[in-house]
């Protein structure tokens, strides 16, 4: 761990976890093995020249509230500028990747294998089902549901529930899979 950090009460850092400089760390939180908090950002733009790739540097934080549990092997990058925020009583599965700049509201739930891409945030109360990815800049309202595996490309509204890829209102995409399996009947 490394300086300006501030860790909460009560928190619990299994071995072979990192916790990077200026982050900071609510109370009562549990970090599975491994995890990494406050990596660089993945933030790179194209050199003068057009024949390399220039790293841009990630100067942020990462702020983590109260009653947050991280699963193994789990990643949540620092910001480019500001902070990439996790809500108080977040729950994160193990594999799990949180770019640089997000934020997650309270209580919000991330199944293994699932991510969020750069700059994406999320309400309170949001589910995300294993294996989903969410592209960068997306907002996710709270209460909202992603099913497992979908893509989501686009903004998903409030108790919005969404599935497939790309993600899609579920009852749509329901409607859609019945379809496709007559048609193959035929």
């Amino acid at each position: 761990m490394f300086d300006e950090t501030i860790i909460g009460d009560h928190t619990i850092v299994w071995s072979g976890t990192v916790i990077r400089e200026r982050c900071i760390i609510g109370s009562h939180c549990i970090f599975h093995t491994n995890v990494s908090i406050g990596a660089d950002g993945f933030g790179y733009r194209p050199s003068e020249d057009g024949r390399q790739l220039v790293k841009i540097p990630q100067i942020g934080n990462v702020i983590i509230g109260h009653y947050v549990e991280i699963g193994a092997n789990s990643c949540v990058d620092r910001a480019k500028f500001s902070s990439t925020i996790i809500g108080d009583g977040c729950k994160i599965d193990n594999l799990v990747q949180i770019a640089h700049n997000s934020v997650m509201g309270r209580s919000c739930i991330m199944a293994g294998h699932s991510g969020l891409a750069g700059s994406v945030t999320l309400g309170d109360g949001v589910i995300i089902g294993g294996s989903a990815s969410i592209k960068d800049h997306v907002t996710i309202g709270s209460g909202a549901t992603v099913g497992a595996g979908s893509g989501v490309i686009a903004d998903v509204p409030p108790k919005g529930s969404v599935l497939g890829y790309p993600a899609t209102e579920s009852r749509e995409m329901l409607k859609q899979w019945v379809a496709l399996k007559r048609l193959a009947k035929q």
